[in-house]
């Protein structure tokens, strides 16, 4: 069975809950965070258990996710329903709704057939610090390549702005794309956001859209996982009230980090983050490739 303490479920609840909507991944600091600490940090973190836990803490960044966003989701479907019935006034919502399940089922269908391979590959600090400082090249590089570029900007409408900027193959790519996420460090947000920027979207917008697509999949890998965490005789009954402490911790951060990002996207870039995965994740490499 597996034990943590309330120490351990609070951190690695807010870890969760600060990261997963940063664009400098969720599970990449999952791994590193306990590989830095090490001591029972360390053993805590090589449970197979663990990466149950990480993952069902999802469940409620996605429910303070759905929160943020709840009333944007209401008037996609309730558009969407309405483009189905043909209304002259149907607006974005179906276009939208389809370049969203579009773009989430790669991740869905990547994650079910290579979860084993995922799994086995997840609590190796070295490859997660390899992946973050990618992570952060990225970012780095769409900052970059678009510096220059006048960003749509349909403020006022952005399911529109997204729609007539993202085709649904191009979904489809990003959904792709955003199953590169599964390796620990490559964040979904950041490889959403990125697309969206490239395709010419403002950051805001952007932002918008990774969001929005962040949604199913949160809300997908914690169902998928919480009934294994759960399941009798999976977690000591000792870890049970400190489970609960570590879901609201995660529920918390989230809301405040979604909150805060979606001001923050109005007018600042990614750099900032672009500078963090770079320096974690080098830093990493040294110590747990050349020195581990």
């Amino acid at each position: 069975m597996f034990h943590f303490t309330y120490l351990q479920s609070i951190i690695v609840g807010l870890l969760q809950g600060v990261t997963e909507l940063f664009p400098i991944s969720s599970l990449g600091h999952a791994v590193l965070l306990p590989a830095w600490l090490g001591g029972t940090w360390q053993s805590f973190a090589a449970d197979p258990s663990y990466l149950l836990v990480a993952v069902a803490f999802h469940l409620a960044s996605a429910i303070a996710l759905f929160l943020v966003f709840g009333r944007r989701w209401i008037t996609i479907v309730s558009s969407a329903i309405s483009g189905l019935r043909r209304s002259p006034n149907a607006g974005s919502g179906l276009p939208l709704l389809a370049r969203l399940v579009v773009g989430t089922i790669p991740v869905a269908l990547l994650g079910l057939l290579l979860n084993k391979f995922f799994e086995r590959n997840f609590g190796k600090p070295l490859l997660a610090a390899i992946f973050l400082t990618i992570n952060g090249l990225i970012l780095f590089g769409v900052e970059r390549l678009t510096a220059r570029r006048h960003a749509h900007a349909l403020v006022k409408d952005s399911d529109a702005a997204i729609v007539e900027r993202v085709s649904i193959g191009q979904a489809l790519a990003v959904g792709i794309g955003e199953s590169t996420a599964l390796f620990a460090g490559i964040s979904r947000f950041g490889v959403s956001i990125s697309f969206g920027m490239l395709r010419g979207l403002s950051r805001s917008i952007a932002a918008d859209f990774a969001f929005l697509l962040a949604f199913p999949a949160i809300l997908g890998a914690s169902l998928v996982k919480l009934p294994k965490l759960l399941h009798h005789g999976a977690i000591a009954s000792s870890s049970q009230s400190p489970l609960l402490a570590g879901t609201l911790a995660a529920f918390v951060a989230t809301f405040i980090s979604v909150k805060f990002l979606v001001r923050y996207f109005k007018s600042n870039t990614l750099r900032p983050f672009a500078f963090y995965c770079l320096i974690v994740g080098l830093a990493s490499i040294i110590r747990f490739g050349i020195f581990g």
